[in-house]
């Protein structure tokens, strides 16, 4: 576990702020202050250490039903990112695969306050392996590296993703789950500067919760339309998404008809439901619209709205433990699902399926980082995956991985 604090991040080169759901009348005055990272091997509950740095830098957070003022002039609040590994690891689940992307922590709370942010550098990744290169004397140096991408590496090929769906399928009849979120990863070389292209995921229609975090060798780019929680005026607020079809006519038509989305979709539902409970005031929890059809890129996808009233003195570590990892992609029951990813996938989850946004004093607003990609020294990483059910077909499972990340695929890798 490291923490910076100010001596320690003023050497960094100044940055406009792009993290997901950062207040958007400070982001131009935003200077980072300090920086807590934390790896699943450095032990502890990262969700008490969370609360714990935030509270320690003047962030408001052991009581989110309670109102708290904003600041103008001093702390404006966090950047937060947690990993699924992480969420797992409060949720008492079982070890997953490895991480393909080490360099990066499975907890980051980078505090900011109010100030000059300065001009924007053109980047704040530096790939260790990078190093300035001698030049001859009378030579001129050669000219920064254009963006290039390599081919993408799959994980796992169609055919195991097939066995790993109808391994699930097996799991289902024999009533060891319900439901299992299965998620594959790819990996591709690039050469330049990967921050401008992890940015422009932003830019994706649909993208509630763009934008980008990085550090030394290590940076985040996410596109994720998906709430796992919000957190305003004492009212908490997660939108399950389940449930993909193509953009188009019919392909909205078979969504609202398909039975088979429509259990998935609702199964979910009722386990945010329960997870919100364990932190709410009684009886307050509530569906506010069940199965809205929204486009993301070009896809439909099914949302929910769940919400519910904070029960009294709930902090920031509490909520955490609460609905990390998210049910949506976990699946049910939560703990067996869990099992059963650490056994069929065969790397980590990364950057994607945890949680990215910001926590500031009295408002939290976290979003699931799906469509998520990851920059380490040399590779970028992107992550697909969906829920299987009894009804699954394995074919059509591969296809929709694949179409989640093609729009996140192509804009990585444009000039």
């Amino acid at each position: 576990m490291s923490q910076k604090e100010p001596t320690g991040v003023e050497t960094l080169p100044p940055a406009l702020i792009d993290v997901p759901a950062a207040p958007d009348d400070c982001r131009g005055r935003l200077v980072e202050r300090a920086r807590l990272q934390w790896r699943c091997h450095d032990g502890g509950d990262p969700a008490a250490l969370a609360q714990e740095f935030l509270t320690g830098h003047g962030v408001a957070l052991a009581d989110l039903g309670r109102p708290a003022r904003h600041d103008p002039d001093g702390v404006c609040g966090a950047a937060l990112y947690l990993s699924a590994a992480a969420g797992a690891l409060l949720a008492g689940g079982a070890p997953a695969a490895a991480t393909p992307v080490p360099a990066l922590p499975d907890l980051v709370v980078v505090v900011y306050a109010h100030g000059d942010a300065g001009p924007a550098p053109h980047s704040r990744f530096r790939p260790a392996d990078v190093r300035p290169t001698p030049v001859a004397a009378g030579r001129r140096p050669d000219p920064a590296p254009r963006w290039w991408l390599g081919p993408w590496r799959e994980s796992w090929t169609p055919a195991q993703h097939t066995d790993a769906v109808e391994a699930v399928r097996a799991a289902i009849g024999r009533g060891d789950v319900y439901q299992v979120n299965l998620v594959g990863h790819a990996a591709a070389p690039y050469a330049g500067d990967p921050l401008p292209a992890l940015a422009r995921l932003g830019a994706l229609p649909g993208a509630r919760y763009g934008g980008t975090l990085s550090g030394l060798d290590w940076a985040i780019g996410c596109a994720s339309p998906e709430t796992l929680v919000e957190v305003d005026g004492g009212r908490l607020v997660t939108r399950p998404i389940k449930g993909t079809r193509p953009a188009t006519a019919e392909g909205r038509r078979e969504l609202l008809a398909s039975a088979k989305e429509r259990a998935e979709h609702v199964m979910i539902v009722d386990l945010e439901r329960n997870d919100l409970a364990r932190v709410a005031r009684t009886g307050s929890v509530r569906v506010d619209e069940l199965f809205a059809v929204r486009r993301w890129c070009d896809l439909w996808q099914a949302e929910s709205t769940v919400s519910a009233a904070a029960a009294d003195g709930l902090g920031l570590a509490d909520l955490l433990r609460a609905v990390c990892p998210g049910g949506s992609v976990t699946g049910a029951p939560k703990l067996a699902a869990l099992d059963r990813i650490a056994a069929l996938e065969p790397v980590g989850r990364g950057a994607s399926m945890g949680a990215f946004g910001w926590v500031g004093s009295g408002r939290i607003d976290l979003g699931l980082t799906i469509r998520t990609a990851a920059a380490d020294a040399d590779r970028l990483h992107v992550w697909a995956g969906g829920g299987i059910t009894w009804g699954s077909d394995p074919a059509a499972e591969v296809a929709e991985a694949a179409a989640k990340a093609a729009p996140v695929r192509a804009l990585l890798a444009a000039g």
